[in-house]
């Protein structure tokens, strides 16, 4: 181990190269040996300040200056700096020899740490906190992307754009439709309803549909009890009105679920919150313990709901107010989806005005205007006494990054509230709300646009 260390300190005074690739994540406490510690110190203090790579003269002058060396220890430290010679390696064999090397300190001292935080050595942290230090080492690497190089990365740019973008799908069609075949990762998805009109049923329905497509599925309420969740969805999934679920024999029930898990190689998990306690802190913890413990990662997060949840930036009961508040969870979740790389799926309530309207809009959005402005996709849901009668439900696009806002901007769903479904309506349901502009059919792949007549370059 103390030949790679020195091989590195090598490495960085004599191949600027190496140097700008990997000073970022070597760390002074990966060196073992003190001497070479203060030498990584030195010069990383010298790249910082000058913006260049010290000498061997230059770096025994500085380490001159340092008050916390003894002349015995100054004598060795010039003897290690005289023998930093250079010494010609393959560069990407150096790159991983380095790059094996901070990974197996970075996990060496996160374990040390948390062997101190378990015994009771640590004030500052508690056990809690184990499971993101060793998250961290874990994650170690070397990473030199620093942005989009527009001339330069041109293929790549070009790969990206032929390359089939992973998503989710709906089960139901006009959703598919209006985001181009599902959702994306690293997005923000909001259903706006009243209370009562079917936020919590759309997000059981569209749980359920993911499950069944192999797919895994976290489920964070602080609405209900898990346990209610849970029982909406054995509705829908095992086909049972919801009354009559605790009427069913336990075999029959124990079949049922038996022959689900035969049909989906997906997991399901429910995490149940206290209203307003949680925020995309406790979430990320909660995404660290699950992949800890039962080696769980999901594919899509749903959250019931976003207004009741909590700001990781703002305390409850601050001098802060709604709008600013629902807009900061809005960024922070969509954040967790960005650094989870999944797509989160939640809801927000309507304003008085907008609970008995049959026709939303954005500015109906209860408490802030920052969720509208901070989502990827945002539709209604709306109920009437006349679509209850039909078993429909409307659903009217409010915000869409995924597609053109005036294609479908309106459809209809049937709903089975017993079963906590949501399911396809024949055409002739459509008909009535699509506007001539809006019949013509399109597939889920993006349509190629007409060319720029007359344009040169």
């Amino acid at each position: 181990m103390e030949r790679v260390e020195f091989l590195v300190l090598k490495s960085l005074l004599h191949n600027e190269e190496f140097l700008r690739k990997t000073i970022p994540f070597i760390k002074a406490e990966y060196f073992q040996d003190h001497n070479q510690k203060i030498v990584f110190e030195e010069i990383v203090d010298f790249v910082n300040q000058y913006n260049e790579t010290p000498t061997q003269e230059v770096l025994s002058i500085e380490i001159e200056k340092r008050n916390d060396i003894n002349e015995t220890s100054f004598k060795e430290l010039v003897h290690l700096v005289s023998n930093l010679t250079e010494e010609p390696q393959e560069f990407e064999w150096l790159c991983n020899t380095t790059e094996k090397w901070c990974k197996e300190r970075a996990i060496y001292l996160a374990l040390m740490e948390s062997i101190q935080i378990a015994d009771g050595q640590d004030d500052k942290k508690s056990p809690d906190a184990i499971p993101s230090i060793l998250s961290d080492a874990l994650s170690v690497s070397f990473d030199n992307h620093v942005g989009h190089d527009y001339l330069q990365d041109y293929e790549e740019r070009y790969e990206l754009y032929h390359k089939k973008e992973s998503k989710i799908e709906f089960d139901l069609e006009y959703f598919n439709k209006i985001t181009k075949g599902g959702l994306p990762n690293k997005t923000l998805n909001i259903a706006l309803a009243g209370t009562g009109v079917g936020k919590s049923l759309f997000m059981c329905h569209m749980a359920s549909s993911c499950l069944l497509q192999n797919k895994n599925v976290l489920y964070i309420t602080m609405e209900m009890a898990e346990e209610k969740i849970a029982e909406r969805i054995d509705a829908n999934l095992l086909n049972v009105n919801i009354q009559d679920i605790t009427e069913l024999p336990k075999q029959t029930f124990e079949t049922k679920v038996n022959n689900l898990s035969q049909k989906t190689q997906g997991t399901l998990i429910i995490k149940e919150y206290p209203t307003a306690s949680a925020h995309s802190g406790h979430f990320k913890s909660l995404l660290n313990e699950l992949a800890l413990k039962k080696s769980f990662r999901p594919d899509i997060i749903f959250i019931d709901y976003l207004n009741i949840c909590a700001s990781s930036r703002y305390r409850g009961g601050s001098n802060v107010n709604s709008y600013t508040i629902i807009k900061s969870i809005a960024e922070e979740l969509r954040g967790l989806a960005c650094e989870a790389n999944v797509p989160i799926v939640s809801a927000t309530q309507t304003t008085r005005s907008g609970y008995g309207s049959s026709d939303v809009e954005l500015t109906d959005t209860s408490e802030s205007f920052g969720l509208p402005a901070t989502a990827d996709l945002m539709f209604a849901l709306i109920s009437t006494e006349e679509l209850e009668s039909l078993g429909q439900i409307l659903v009217k696009q409010l915000k869409n990054r995924y597609n053109d806002l005036s294609i479908y901007k309106r459809f209809v769903v049937g709903i089975d509230r017993a079963k906590m479904r949501l399911f396809d309506c024949e055409q002739v349901a459509q008909d009535d709300l699509l506007d001539n502009k809006q019949e013509e059919e399109y597939s889920y792949e993006e349509k190629p646009k007409k060319s720029f007549d007359g344009f040169k370059f």
